[in-house]
């Protein structure tokens, strides 16, 4: 594990010098000897390749293979990459089962195990390789704690699947899940489908979470530029992590840290990026809690203040026609930034993890010609992102809808009330739903679930069953990149910290306006606090361990969920 040339043993060693220098440290380096570093390696810098593979879901399948070539790019330029896991859990996978309940908790895993690896080994610089939904915040988040040169690579998004002449993706399956309910979808047709629906690794096609977050987190800065939307099985992606890994030892040098990155002025700019390629709802999320991490006071109503300024540019799914390899080859994100810069969006000036300033890269974009991917400025597929705010008694802290994802803007309807996720599913099962009906999922928030758990399986099999233009969903829970129609998640406060949705019952008249940003339910103040009052939550059948820890210790989702 030597690597070559005199002039990398002078490159900087802030942190790994304490570790491995010096007569009293000759214990540590005996230790590494034994596994194959030799004096050569060992002075030089170390950097940390946090790693977030599993062989448990596609998405993060391939990163072990992927680090191989961040590693050597690490080594040719000077630097001794040490690789170390973290837990990752697929939200697709868990989706609709108590299992998703670790999903979101695993974001502070994530970012917690990184930052106690970085703290104990006090590596020079780190790569952090991600790829499902919530390794990706929980990367950002770790190295933004951490604040010591980093790079974020996400490690691509899959291929869409083909069926009956068209191209598929893993939503398809949640909603064949409904048409098959309904009667529309032979077990044959279903079996066929989710044999080709997800053809190998990588993250989820369609602007879902994963996808919206590497969009964001190069827009950030913290990834670099034109490196977030290459495949995970394409060539290229190898080359991409071996520049990724010789970048590296420059932001070494350089000494470019997160702080440095994420400023207001970035956040803003990834938020925008989410707005303008009708992104998850989870952004909001993962942008606050990463917004913590640095100290910027970041709210639900920034992005309602940028998502109402930013024209909606992508055509991508759930709510458009294309999938990240067809934005992959329209150009990638620096085209959304091009569009951003060119609609006086764009803070230009924010640096990133290249030494460029997003201007830059935004100017330097390569846009494919005649794509039909990313809309220009003068032709947006809507005048605003795609996400809203709502606000009003059902949910005084606020709440987030994907307006990207629905034409509807406004509905009123009797509520359906549901104390979790699997007494929904049984109804939307067993057809209990009606057109007109406005759905309530509560005790999914993140103390309620606790975990806050995405929603998919209900919203899809709704939509499956022909209901996604006639029904409207609220819920404390979070839904999934992949969700579209009239679907309201992270009503703050959740029905566990007395929340006002905890005053619903079966049939009062809910009103979700979007245009008005608000949703209501049509009852006194007085009548909800007595609601309110005399409403208990089911106990949560975790009394110890990691899920009773967290719900002792989470924030509100209005504040990012974060612990």
């Amino acid at each position: 594990m030597s690597t070559n040339g005199d002039s990398a043993t002078k490159l900087p060693r802030p942190r790994s010098a304490t570790v491995f220098d010096g007569p009293d440290r000759a214990h540590s380096r005996a230790y590494m000897k034994g596994i194959g570093f030799d004096d050569d390696a060992l002075r030089r810098p170390t950097i940390g390749i946090a790693n977030t593979w599993t062989e448990a879901m596609p998405c993060n399948f391939h990163l072990r293979a992927l680090a191989e070539h961040v590693k050597a790019g690490v080594r040719a330029a000077g630097g001794t990459p040490m690789e170390f896991n973290t837990v990752a859990v697929s939200d697709g996978v868990t989706m609709g089962t108590q299992g998703m309940k670790a999903s979101l908790v695993s974001r502070e895993v994530i970012a917690d195990s990184i930052e106690l690896m970085a703290r104990g080994y006090q590596f020079d610089a780190i790569v952090a390789l991600c790829a499902c939904d919530k390794t990706i915040p929980g990367c950002a988040m770790a190295l933004a704690r951490l604040d010591v040169p980093s790079v974020l690579l996400y490690g691509g998004s899959i291929a869409p699947g083909h069926w009956h002449g068209r191209d598929v993706t893993i939503l398809d399956i949640f909603e064949a899940i409904g048409a098959h309910n309904a009667g529309d979808m032979s077990d044959e047709e279903l079996h066929e489908l989710e044999g080709v629906a997800s053809p190998g690794a990588g993250a989820c096609g369609g602007q879902f979470t994963a996808n919206t977050m590497a969009c964001a987190f190069e827009a950030l800065g913290i990834s670099a530029g034109g490196s977030a939307m290459v495949p995970a099985e394409d060539d290229d992606k190898q080359t991409v992590a071996e520049k990724i890994g010789e970048l590296v030892i420059n932001v070494l040098v350089e000494d470019l840290r997160p702080s440095k990155i994420i400023t207001r002025e970035s956040l803003e700019n990834a938020i925008a990026c989410v707005c303008a390629s009708g992104g998850s709802t989870n952004a909001v999320l993962h942008m606050i809690a990463l917004a913590h991490e640095v100290g910027v006071e970041l709210t639900m109503d920034d992005f309602e203040r940028i998502s109402r300024q930013t024209p909606l540019f992508a055509d991508l799914k759930p709510g458009g026609r294309f999938v990240a390899t067809d934005l992959y080859a329209a150009g990638g994100v620096p085209v959304i930034l091009k569009r951003l810069a060119k609609a006086g969006i764009l803070h230009s000036e924010a640096i990133t993890v290249t030494g460029k300033t997003i201007g830059e890269e935004a100017a330097a974009a390569t846009e494919a010609p005649d794509q039909e991917v990313v809309r220009h400025v003068e032709n947006p597929l809507k005048p605003e992102g795609g996400l809203a705010i709502l606000r009003g008694n059902l949910a005084p802290e606020g709440s987030v809808v994907k307006v990207a994802g629905t034409e509807r803007r406004q509905q009123t309807g009797p509520a359906r009330v549901f104390e979790n996720e699997e007494d929904c599913f049984r109804a939307v099962k067993d057809q209990q739903i009606n057109p007109g009906d406005i759905v309530v999922i509560r005790n999914e928030g993140p103390v309620g679930g606790p975990g806050m758990r995405e929603m998919l399986q209900v919203t899809a099999a709704i939509v499956g069953e022909g209901l996604g233009e006639s029904v409207a969903m609220v819920t404390d829970g979070r839904f999934s990149g992949a969700t579209r129609g009239l679907m309201i998640g992270h009503v703050a406060p959740e029905a566990a910290r007395g929340g006002p949705i905890a005053a619903i019952r079966e049939g009062d008249e809910i009103t979700v306006d979007i245009d008005e940003r608000r949703i209501s339910v049509d009852l006194s103040d007085e009548e909800i606090a007595k609601r309110v009052a005399d409403y208990k939550s089911p106990p949560s059948p975790f009394g110890h361990g990691v899920m009773a820890k967290y719900a002792a210790t989470v924030s509100s989702a209005a504040k990012g969920a974060v612990t």
